[in-house]
């Protein structure tokens, strides 16, 4: 793994949560996770000045409370939560929301597909990405 930062997954589905979790400890992932089952609960645990920011966060966008896209309009104007790469992983194949995705500047839009094979495969192009991607911050690991 590129660092020892954790991973940020905001997930309102437990059963999806597990299935990453599952991939990732497959994948050999050693990065903390920590969950946010909504918007608003990753907002919380972004903004806690005791937390370690996330090197990553994966977004699904179809939640309560807050969704996805609520999440990333707001986390896109913080000076200090704009850098942090979002992959948005998600069952949502909706243009409009891949186009308000990028437009707020997410690093990729991945469909969770649903055999498990498909989505350790996908899991698996998400490491790839955070592996080979420079990030514009000092590793503190």
């Amino acid at each position: 793994m590129y660092t020892h930062k954790p991973i940020l997954l905001v997930e309102d589905d437990r059963v999806d949560a597990l299935t990453v979790k599952r991939a990732l400890k497959e994948l050999r992932v050693s990065n903390p996770l920590h969950l946010a089952g909504n918007g608003e609960e990753a907002l919380n645990y972004l903004r806690d000045p005791d937390r370690e920011k996330p090197f990553i966060i994966l977004l699904d966008i179809n939640m309560p409370r807050m969704n996805g896209l609520e999440f990333l309009n707001i986390i896109k104007q913080d000076a200090q939560l704009k850098s942090i790469p979002v992959v948005v992983l998600t069952t949502s194949r909706d243009e409009q929301d891949k186009y308000t995705s990028f437009n707020l500047s997410v690093a990729g839009y991945m469909i969770k597909p649903v055999d498990y094979i498909q989505f350790l495969e996908t899991v698996r192009t998400i490491k790839i990405y955070w592996t080979l991607s420079e990030y514009p911050f000092k590793d503190s690991a």
